[in-house]
């Protein structure tokens, strides 16, 4: 018999988190009526400068079946949490998932771009891509680089070597939810290389805390600046205080002077 449940979620933390956070948003999209396009990422919304939707996107299942498809792939790899004697473990999983989602996202857009720019594929301006997938195949990848003898399992019944099972899934995938992102999955691919090699390495506490707050920040303010909700909080109104004198550089013939004036009540005479 295996492990009670409780116990699992235990010694996955993280991964149990993550599939509560997307099976509580899935859940929250299918009663709110919210359609993909409201939380996808594409790359015409990214030219309008909704950055938010990298989180969003990677956040959001509309289907169904990709939502079980990606939790109970996620699940197998929270297997990363417990090798902390190989270098990974929980903080690990913490710190390069972020990096998976801010990078994947920012990859899928750079591919876009050159689709339509390079090889004027205009059809991928309207691609909208959603789900958690380039972050499981992300997870995929760098485990089959950190720990090549790992299986994969699926579903609970299919197990996959985990060191084919990037390439193997995004075939899977590709079948069943004729709909997935294959950009997005490649993405996630290639950010998992780049991690699992060392290209992409260093992060720490302080790194990821610093990426956390950017993330964050310009979450926010793209947020405001899309007009998509109201954040009348986020105002900054200008202060000025007429009791403060101003300064200004001015001509005088071939040389430069320097006057300070305030308004006429305050007193002050300008010498």
């Amino acid at each position: 018999m295996g492990k009670p449940l409780f116990y699992e979620i235990l010694e996955k933390p993280a991964t149990s988190c993550a599939i509560g956070i997307c099976s509580a948003i899935w859940f929250y999209i299918q009663k709110s009526n919210i359609g993909y396009s409201h939380v996808g990422l594409s790359y015409e919304t990214a030219l309008e400068g909704h950055y938010w939707r990298i989180i969003t996107s990677a956040l959001s299942h509309i289907s169904v079946l990709h939502l079980v498809f990606n939790m109970s792939a996620l699940w197998s790899l929270g297997v990363v949490e417990q090798l902390g004697h190989l270098g990974l473990g929980v903080q690990y999983y913490l710190h390069y998932t972020l990096v998976l989602v801010v990078l994947s996202g920012m990859l899928v857009i750079g591919m876009y771009h050159i689709l339509i720019q390079k090889f004027k594929l205009e059809y991928f301006r309207r691609v909208t891509a959603v789900g958690y997938s380039c972050v499981v195949f992300g997870w995929m990848t760098i485990l089959s680089v950190k720990q090549p003898s790992s299986k994969l399992n699926l579903f609970g019944f299919l197990s996959l070597p985990i060191s084919f099972a990037p390439f193997e899934s995004l075939i899977f995938t590709s079948i069943i939810v004729p709909q997935a992102s294959f950009i997005g999955h490649l993405s996630g691919i290639i950010v998992g290389y780049a991690v699992g090699w060392g290209l992409i390495h260093g992060m720490n506490n302080y790194w990821a805390v610093t990426m956390l707050g950017w993330t964050v920040l310009v979450f926010v303010f793209s947020l405001k600046k899309s007009g998509t909700f109201d954040l009348n909080f986020l105002e900054i109104e200008p202060v000025t205080d007429p009791s403060l004198p101003s300064v200004r550089f001015f001509a005088a013939g071939t040389g430069r002077s320097l006057q300070m004036s305030t308004l006429p009540d305050a007193g002050a005479d300008i010498v």
